[in-house]
């Protein structure tokens, strides 16, 4: 049997069609509705309702088509402010293009995307370096709420709609350019991962721009008609528990990097709080059962990216078996390929994804060759590789680029970390390949601890769960494990680090 998922077909979105509209689609009829708490550490909010969101978005298409053209593009870095999704979606309205950015970026960042992007307008949060086109005080923008209200832009769902960034763990950060069908595919996540309802209280703790807090924090729970939590930028992850029990979260979405910082602060009673949501990597087992100690509920995993949000998950509806990532969602068609076509059930592969999923990107900006390059005839090649066992659950087993080669046989990096992890000592772990010298290599296991580990007592434990040819034969204590701004595990850092320290390079 092939690794090979063909659901039935999601319907298209509508022929005329505008992302913002669609998103807004609740907002007359919920009116006075709370859509967004952006949460301060003390408890306090800064909050809109429905009727107040759909005017503000419209009164920004027509403040920024006062000195936009549609078509053009807007850069956006305004941080998870109330500031950035109603500009983000003010644009979309207008048929322009915004263009998401993180307000972590060093100002030689910022200037290349720019150059990249030859935007027509840049709007930037307060206190940071202006440029010629970054004309717009954050003042001025909350002026345009209150304007009047400009007509939805309708056009084709497959035409542009916004450009985010790729997280960059893979190689540079590359722009992505999605369509306005985009949000229209996001419909298969609501049963497929969340289990999402209108009367929901959605939190994310993750920043506005990534991909991950804009679909499953915000986009998702106003096309439903939930409430969107976010906290603001200086609340701590040890603070998350106590703002879940006060704003009533019934979902919590979150990193897995988050989950492991929060679980180390007290976790008050939940009552309202159904299950979590993660993606962004593999959540470690440890992490798992913690959280459901803690707070007597489960946390469903998604395989996801920029390219394609996610298409892979557990869910409510479909509990997925340990160690698993999930089902592909209702509605995808997804494979596992190897070089002549999808591979054996049990056999890893590359997870690809079919040219007419509606959530795919148009492409990367201005690279056709790149662009064409992600595909093996008609599916797009993530990068990443998994396995899919008869009941069609697949396992995660790391990136392409990732997977270490030892004796002679591929080894995922998530099998030797989640064995590390389980270990009581340790609280994070990296594993890569190492260059020792010429064309020798071996896996090095990278970890965090709470106490200083016995390294014979480690190997021993890691025997009972290992083959011998998956075992480390480095183990390297660390501060800190090098993580991107979307706290996903930079695993090539941390060989290249190791490797220049040792005369590698």
């Amino acid at each position: 049997m092939l690794s090979l998922v063909q659901s039935d077909a999601f319907p298209p979105a509508p022929d005329d069609f505008n992302m913002a509209a669609y998103l807004l689609t609740h907002a007359d009829g919920l009116s006075d509705k709370t859509a967004l708490h952006i949460m301060e550490a003390g408890g306090g909010s800064d909050s809109f309702d429905y009727r107040f969101l759909k005017r503000a978005v419209l009164g920004t298409a027509t403040g920024l088509l006062s000195l936009v053209k549609p078509g053009e593009r807007v850069v956006l870095q305004l941080g998870n402010t109330p500031e950035f999704p109603i500009a983000f979606l003010g644009a979309i309205a207008a048929g322009i293009i915004p263009v998401s950015l993180s307000n972590m970026l060093s100002e030689r960042e910022y200037l290349d995307v720019v150059n990249t992007i030859q935007p027509a307008l840049e709007i930037r949060a307060a206190g940071a370096p202006q440029t010629p086109r970054s004309t717009l005080p954050l003042a001025a923008l909350r002026g345009f709420w209150t304007l009047p209200q400009a007509d939805f832009a309708y056009g084709d769902p497959n035409r542009p709609a916004y450009i985010i960034y790729t997280s960059g763990t893979s190689g540079r950060p590359t722009p992505v350019v999605h369509a306005h069908r985009a949000i229209w595919a996001r419909r298969m996540m609501w049963d497929g991962w969340y289990g999402l309802r209108e009367n929901d209280r959605l939190m994310h703790a993750g920043a506005f721009n990534w991909t991950y807090t804009l679909g499953t924090g915000l986009l998702d729970p106003w096309a439903i008609g939930a409430t969107a939590l976010i906290p603001d930028q200086d609340v701590t992850a040890d603070q998350l528990p106590a703002l879940m029990e006060r704003f009533k979260a019934t979902l919590f979405a979150a990193a897995p990097g988050v989950y492991r910082r929060l679980l180390r602060a007290d976790m008050p009673p939940l009552p309202h709080l159904r299950h979590g949501l993660s993606a962004g990597e593999k959540m470690s087992p440890h992490d798992h059962a913690t959280w459901e100690q803690k707070t007597g509920t489960v946390v469903y995993e998604a395989f996801g990216m920029s390219e394609c949000s996610t298409f892979i998950s557990g869910s409510p509806q479909m509990p997925t078996p340990k160690h698993a990532a999930g089902f592909v969602q209702p509605g995808r068609k997804v494979a596992l390929l190897g070089p002549d076509g999808p591979v054996l059930r049990g056999e890893i592969g590359n997870i690809a994804i079919h040219k007419d999923d509606p959530g795919l990107m148009l492409g990367y900006l201005d690279q056709s060759k790149e662009t064409a390059a992600r595909y093996q005839g008609d599916w797009f090649i993530t990068g990443d590789l998994a396995k899919m066992d008869d009941v069609g659950a697949i396992t995660y087993a790391g990136r392409a680029d990732d997977m270490m080669n030892a004796g002679g046989y591929r080894v995922s990096p998530i099998e030797v970390e989640e064995a590390l992890t389980a270990y009581p000592a340790l609280t994070e772990a990296a594993t890569c390949a190492v260059q020792i010298r010429t064309d020798v290599w071996v896996i090095a296991g990278f970890y965090v601890a709470t106490d200083v580990i016995d390294e014979e007592d480690l190997r021993n434990f890691l025997a009972k769960r290992l083959a011998p040819y998956k075992m480390p034969r480095l183990f390297i204590a660390c501060d800190t494990l090098p993580r991107g701004a979307n706290n996903k595990l930079l695993r090539r850092q941390l060989r290249n680090e190791w490797e220049t320290a040792h005369g590698q390079a």
